[in-house]
């Protein structure tokens, strides 16, 4: 197996610093704009050109986070982003929106693209996807094991990174909304506020809602073996002392060395840390807060850890080639690849002792302060010669400065004539047919009023075949881990044979699965479709539902290829969990499927069973938005746990355009995008 790289976050240029002096083989840092955390330092123009000098002088990879979403008005400025980092001479992007990635692959297709932890890849069929998409590498789900690691990394030929160091978020990624629904801030979209860190309750348990770090360096050599090519540290917003400890941590712990756990936890953690994922331990273990306690443990190390890389560490192998004679010395330096040559003064002849080889390389083997070793060395000395030694380490400065200003230069990044395709306008139905997805067969009413019904997959049956004809739609399961894909690869191509002709998917590994199976597929609002671009990536989708996080002044300007709609009703997702809060704390036997969990101000928000496989967050208000206008193909009610007498009574509603008179929100179709 190869050795797989450290990759580290940099949210400034200190923790760069620190992540390259303590030996990452790689950083991802954010520019500006579309990166998950705004709230970073971050790297302007400037300052990012510098970052990739540095990385380069190095020997270190860099990567720019360009993973959140964007809308049709942004893209410009996107457009314009993609060219700072191609100058700066990056090494890749990481990408969530397929608008960045259909911009990246056609206007710079030489940089690196990775699919970014917010695609939410669980499985191997997610996995194929992204492959086949044009992504070179991706981020594996925080939530997999390690054996379900394995069997993802070995159905695909691109490597795949994992997180091995951090914080973990409650939901699965790009599957939040909490932030976006409560606050206004989206963490699609860079600004999370974390609420769920606040004390959400869940029975008699507090802060039902925050678990503790990851720590998964221990198992860096499992994760070698299961196929990770890229062993990623969590931290964008952490302290450069936080960085050192973690990259010198899994950098010893790769080598099969001990690291100082203790010392990691101190810097950061929410009362210690936990590989519950990796190792399949989904219980109350996991949860932790940061309390008083662990804050003072910090200060008591940042000295000794700021020690780490206070200094360079010499990381890069360089030969040297020195020669002087009557006419001068010089000086050839060459990491393998570049080579810079220095000039020196003439030699003086030799009062006592002479120059000769073992004192010349003493003197310019010197290289303290610069990443710079000397792996070999040559010398080329005429006899009876001599020079001092401030001669010796002139010529050694000059040469590696002249290597580091080679090392330094940006690449060029080969460029492609690219356009964003102009965004087709089409007739639209007013009002647009009404479908609804429901939880459960006894909630359909008024069958005849729907274009279409969309029902669980696995509530259906083939008298439901039967009943709705072509009109009826699959929902497949918002998350399928690997060891569900057997079956349920089989249970589609059962009813496949039943009658069966098309699925709903909330992820992208159902695109891939539709497609192996030749049944139609159309996309839910969990593909987070934020732009036209977006829309046109995903054409030979039978249709697509956007992101109810975009305002409605957004959703009235986006158009495609494809027929589309948007949710105009229903209790939202706001999280989806793998560990389910309700299960740690209360367990499956006192919830029945029933669950909820309250915030700190007393409201109570449903969690919805996802048979024991996962569960989903959802508000504690429905959207609502009938009698207001709505663009698109199609008009979506989403019913969870309503019965058939409230699911009429708001179907009546949008057939008359009657505004609810009971608890509502308008969601964020009429709120300012954050």
């Amino acid at each position: 197996m190869a050795t797989p790289e450290i990759l580290a976050p940099a949210g400034g240029p200190e923790q760069l610093t620190a992540a390259v002096r303590c030996g990452a083989d790689a950083v991802y840092l954010g520019a500006g704009g579309f990166n998950a955390r705004m709230g970073a330092a971050n790297f302007g123009p400037d300052a990012l050109a510098e970052a990739a000098r540095t990385c380069r002088t190095h020997g270190v990879k860099l990567y720019v986070t360009v993973n959140t979403l964007a809308t049709d008005r942004e893209l410009p400025a996107l457009d314009e982003l993609a060219g700072q980092i191609a100058a700066a001479g990056a090494d890749g992007v990481i990408l969530q929106d397929m608008a960045a990635l259909a911009l990246f692959a056609g206007k710079y297709p030489s940089l690196l693209r990775v699919a970014s932890t917010q695609t939410a890849v669980h499985n191997a069929d997610g996995a194929k996807f992204l492959q086949d998409a044009g992504f070179d590498s991706f981020v594996l789900a925080r939530e997999l094991t390690l054996g379900e690691m394995e069997r993802i990394c070995a159905a695909v030929s691109i490597p795949a990174e994992a997180f091995v160091h951090g914080a973990h978020c409650m939901s699965l990624s790009g599957a939040c909304y909490l932030s976006a629904m409560l606050g206004g801030r989206s963490g699609n979209r860079g600004q999370c506020a974390q609420p769920c860190r606040l004390d959400w309750r869940c029975g008699g348990a507090d802060h039902a809602l925050s678990l503790k770090d990851m720590s998964l360096i221990r198992h860096i050599a499992a994760l070698r073996d299961a196929g990770v090519a890229s062993l990623k540290i969590e931290g964008r917003m952490k302290r450069p002392e936080y960085v050192a400890a973690a990259v010198t941590a899994c950098k010893n712990a790769r080598a099969g060395l001990p690291y100082d756990e203790k010392a990691l936890a101190a810097v950061f953690s929410r009362s210690g840390f936990t590989d519950g994922y990796l190792t399949g331990k989904r219980d109350r273990t996991m949860f932790g807060t940061r309390t008083r306690e662990d804050v003072a443990g910090a200060e008591k190390v940042l000295g000794d850890l700021a020690a780490l890389y206070r200094r360079e560490d010499p990381t890069v192998p360089v030969d040297m080639a020195f020669s002087a004679d009557g006419a001068g010395c010089r000086l050839a330096v060459s990491d393998g690849t570049h080579t810079a040559t220095a000039s020196g003064p003439v030699p003086a002849p030799a009062v006592s002792r002479p120059l000769d080889p073992d004192r010349a390389r003493e003197s310019l083997s010197k290289t303290g302060g610069t990443q710079y070793y000397v792996n070999l060395f040559a010398a080329d000395i005429a006899p009876d010669l001599a020079l001092p030694v401030s001669a010796l380490n002139g010529l050694r400065r000059d040469a590696l400065a002249a290597l580091d200003a080679l090392r330094g230069q940006a690449p060029a990044v080969p460029r492609r004539d690219f356009a964003f395709a102009p965004v087709p306008r089409r007739p639209h139905p007013d009002p647009a047919p009404l479908w609804a997805r429901f939880a459960d067969p006894e909630q359909v009413v008024f069958p005849e009023t729907f274009e279409r019904i969309i029902l669980p997959l696995e509530r259906l049956t083939p008298a439901l075949l039967a009943r709705y004809g072509p009109k009826l739609t699959a929902a497949l399961p918002a998350v399928c881990f690997p060891q569900d894909e057997p079956s349920l690869t089989a249970l589609v191509r059962d009813l496949a044979g039943q009658g069966l002709g098309e699925l709903w998917t909330e992820n992208v590994y159902g695109i891939e699965l539709g497609r192996r199976l030749g049944l139609a597929v159309r996309g839910g609002f969990g593909l987070n479709i934020t732009n036209a671009q977006a829309m046109a990536f995903y054409r030979d989708l039978a249709s697509l539902t956007v992101s109810f996080e975009l305002p409605m002044a957004a959703i009235r300007e986006l158009d495609g290829p494809a027929p589309w709609g948007l949710a105009v009703y229903g209790r939202l997702p706001l999280m989806r969990f793998r560990n389910c809060p309700v299960r740690a704390h209360l367990g499956c036997e006192k919830c029945a499927g029933r669950g909820s969990l309250t915030d700190r101000r007393g409201v109570a928000f449903p969690v919805e069973c996802g048979e024991r496989r996962y569960s989903t967050l959802l508000n504690s208000v429905p959207l609502h938005i009938a009698g207001r206008e709505t663009p698109g193909d199609f008009r979506l009610l989403w019913f969870t746990r309503e019965t058939a007498a409230q699911a009429a009574a708001v179907t009546e509603d949008f057939l008359l355009d009657r505004p609810s008179e009971g608890p509502r929100t308008g969601g964020l179709y009429y709120r300012k995008l954050l």
